[in-house]
């Protein structure tokens, strides 16, 4: 296992990233038909379950958990804002529509990413895509947003639009070269005989909504910790090995933890061979026989009480915060359906 470091933080927040792409993308928990061809921009059926029904890990819950923010809360907030921006934009004679929130979910509904956090564990799944995600999860929705004009994009932002990138042979000799994003400026003061607000309606919204800059890595680091220590402990060592040793009885020799067996079965979204599948089914089925799953997730959670229990006065904060947030969005997208 001496690999763990990097897969331990690669499973810790690979969901958060997931999370962030996901809500930038997304849409409100009502089903928002597209203008296009009339398919829904938002398949709530497709999001994460907050807690896993089926599988190894079916109602599972990591103690760090309850100061994650789920997939459902985050796509509230960022609905919530975006409909704010596109209320504060009209305010200016600019007419906006924003990507709907939640229309691409990501596998598991926050960072703990527990249905896959000691390897797969479903499976019903298994049998299907072997270690690739059900079809529903790979597909993404694509919503267009218009190029916005300079004055645009100031009115929303509060700067400037950014200079396009310089590519090295644009560059002449001794200037300095411009990669995407720079060279920005603050706003013009006004547009149509209105002050533009501080950070534009951007900042606008978030200010409404209380929304402050809380940093989720803060508790992914975490659990990215307990991950790693949980690999030191004799149990989790004892039921690894144990794990492996059942692998190596059904033909799957050299496979040191799960992680090996999901870095050799993946088809890294292509179709899943019929030895991957086979694979996936059979280190389940290892994993059920050694009580892997369960004796891994009651050392973990020992970790995360301890760490939550140190930290305790920063996760409060953080969880507060969440709270508060999601409440303010909720009353805000209840207010604008009236």
């Amino acid at each position: 296992m001496k690999h763990t470091k990097r897969i331990a933080t690669a499973v810790a927040l690979t969901a958060s990233a997931l999370l962030v792409s996901a809500c930038s993308s997304g849409t409100t928990p009502d089903t928002t038909k597209s203008v296009a061809d009339g398919k829904p921009i938002v398949k709530k059926e497709n999001w994460p379950k907050k807690i896993p029904t089926s599988g190894l890990t079916k109602d599972l819950s990591l103690p760090l958990e309850a100061y994650m923010a789920s997939y459902e809360d985050q796509v509230a907030v960022e609905q919530a804002a975006n409909d704010l921006q596109q209320s504060c934009m009209k305010d200016y004679g600019i007419d906006l529509t924003l990507p709907r929130a939640g229309a691409n979910p990501p596998p598991s509904d926050n960072d703990a990413n527990i249905e896959r956090r000691y390897g797969i564990t479903d499976r019903a799944e298994a049998e299907k895509y072997g270690y690739e995600l059900p079809p529903a999860l790979q597909e993404h929705t694509k919503q267009s947003l218009r190029d916005l004009s300079g004055v645009e994009v100031e009115v929303l932002t509060g700067h400037t639009k950014p200079e396009p990138p310089k590519t090295p042979k644009d560059v002449k000799a001794g200037e300095p070269f411009v990669s995407p994003g720079q060279g920005t400026k603050p706003a013009r003061a006004e547009y149509n005989g209105k002050t533009l607000k501080t950070g534009g309606c951007v900042g606008w919204s978030k200010d409404q909504l209380g929304v402050q800059e809380v940093d989720p890595i803060i508790v992914a680091q975490l659990a990215g910790d307990s991950l790693v220590q949980s690999m030191k402990d004799d149990k989790v060592i004892q039921a690894v090995t144990a794990w492996s040793s059942c692998m190596d009885g059904k033909g799957h020799a050299g496979l040191a933890d799960p992680y090996k067996a999901m870095d050799q079965g993946v088809t890294n979204g292509g179709e899943p061979s019929q030895e991957s599948i086979a694979l996936a089914v059979d280190d389940i089925d290892c994993k059920e026989q050694t009580d892997l799953v369960k004796i891994w997730f009651g050392v973990e959670s020992a970790i995360q009480d301890k760490q939550i229990a140190d930290n305790k006065s920063q996760l409060t904060g953080i969880k507060e915060q969440h709270g508060k947030e999601v409440a303010a969005a909720r009353e805000q997208m209840t207010a604008s359906s009236q």
